[in-house]
This record gives structure tokens, C-alpha cells and sequence, in this order.
């Protein structure tokens, strides 16, 4: 099978996006913000301490200051 690459992502026998049309213009704008901001240090410092602090942890955590 030889896949031909769209804009959209990978279209062969099998693959591609499908999405209701209804979510098709935030997933657009989500796409366009990442394009915009991937390459920002800021934005790769915040995003790799989430990754660090929260993502694959078993529980999630919440900061609860009254406790």
C-alpha cells in the first residue's frame, strides 16, 4: 500500500480524518495555534512541565490550597 500525504494528514485505503463537520473549524484553529506557537521556548517550557507534573500519572492532581 503506498500512501500519499494531503494536507490533512495520510490518505490511502485506510486513514485520514474523519471528524463531525461541526468540530472540523476548532480542530483548524487548534492546528493553527500549535503551528503558530511550536517553536516558541516559552511555550515548549510550559508544555514540558505539564508533561513532567501531570501527564501519565495515575490520578490527577489539583493543587487545594485549604488543605
Amino acid at each position: 500500500m503506498s500512501l500519499v500525504q494531503q494536507r490533512r494528514g495520510y490518505f490511502g485505503e485506510f486513514g485520514g480524518s474523519f471528524v463531525p463537520p461541526e468540530l472540523q473549524e476548532a480542530l483548524d484553529y487548534l492546528e493553527e495555534q500549535f503551528l503558530k506557537y511550536k517553536d516558541d521556548p516559552a511555550f515548549n517550557d510550559e508544555f514540558k512541565f505539564y508533561l513532567k507534573e501531570y501527564v501519565g500519572r495515575e490520578n490527577p492532581l489539583t493543587f487545594a490550597a485549604r488543605l
